[in-house]
């Protein structure tokens, strides 16, 4: 073990430095826990206030984070953002049901445990929010604060698909998502032009990241399977614990989402026993990058208020 720590460490040291801003630079570092390897994105690690743990959703990466990381970073908080569970090479198992919520729960646990995070700040986006929603039902106690971006509680959220119209419009791609083989076709059909299609708002940059991600064998595939093994199929054991939320709160939502609706949004606040704050915003779903200025700012100020060390 000793030595695979080491080797690991050796191996931090000569990935790539993604972005260089004066005293945070962005360091790539391959970590293994659950017996998979996560590449994570991680800036700050020396500072002094506590972690911040941010989830990407599909179809995008850690990278997607990249102007958020620094910011956080240089406000004295310990930054990592994983590739989560089937975005990376040495996380790509080959059953669905190892894409289960819990399984995936838990990798951010274990991630949060290997940097000494015994309680954190939790920032997610699209299925990084439903693995936030999660985490906040399964583990309240390890986080300090969350910040869901676009996706809802996920029991507003499946109540809302289950019954309202506008939502059962905008979630038409779900059934596609699940079928087997034919979506991976679609995707990476023509290089990939239909999963460039949902890049619309990033930057050249970021679309080449992702594609190479993408392009890797297997990699789509345990993505979507994100999809397959959890619409319409989370278990008892997980279900029975996405009440009530304790755990201060911050939702933002995009008024043109094209995947979620507003049915489910304003159901959120009926479980919300804790601090609450919904903020809506004139954008879409790539909240990230269609409005960062007010994102990231909601972000840090909500972190700042329940941080163990605010800014005086």
């Amino acid at each position: 073990m000793k030595l695979l720590i080491f080797l690991t460490f050796l191996v931090s040291l000569t990935m790539p430095k993604d972005k260089i801003e004066e005293g945070n630079p962005i360091t790539l570092q391959r970590i293994e826990v659950n017996a998979l390897v996560f590449n994570c994105r991680t800036s700050g690690l020396n500072n002094t206030k506590e972690g911040v743990i941010l989830l990407h959703g599909f179809p995008e990466t850690s990278h997607m984070w990249n102007e958020l990381i620094p910011i956080l970073a240089k406000k004295g908080y310990k930054v990592v953002a994983p590739n989560q569970r089937g975005y990376n090479p040495g996380s790509l198992p080959r059953e669905v049901s190892e894409y289960e919520l819990k399984k995936l729960c838990e990798d951010i646990l274990a991630i949060g445990d290997y940097y000494g995070f015994e309680r954190f700040h939790l920032v997610g986006h699209d299925w990084g929010s439903s693995v936030g929603w999660a985490l906040a039902g399964l583990n309240p106690d390890r986080l300090l604060s969350w910040s869901a971006l676009s996706v809802p509680h996920l029991k507003a959220f499946m109540e809302a698909y289950k019954t309202d119209k506008e939502q059962k419009k905008k979630s038409r791609y779900i059934g596609f998502f699940k079928l087997p083989y034919l979506p991976e076709w679609y995707f990476s059909f023509n290089n990939y032009s239909k999963l460039i299609d949902l890049w619309s708002e990033s930057s050249d940059e970021q679309i080449d990241i992702y594609l190479e991600i993408f392009s890797k064998k297997r990699v789509l595939k345990s993505a979507l399977n994100w999809y397959r093994a959890n619409v319409g199929k989370i278990t008892p054991e997980v279900s029975s614990q996405l009440g009530d939320v304790y755990v201060p709160t911050l939702l933002l939502w995009g008024k043109n989402d094209a995947a979620i609706g507003r049915k489910g949004v304003e159901g959120t606040d009926k479980y919300m026993r804790g601090p609450y704050e919904l903020m809506e915003l004139d954008a879409g779903h790539w909240l990230i990058q269609e409005a960062f200025h007010d994102v990231s700012k909601a972000i840090v100020n909500h972190i700042e208020t329940y941080s163990l060390h605010p800014e005086n």
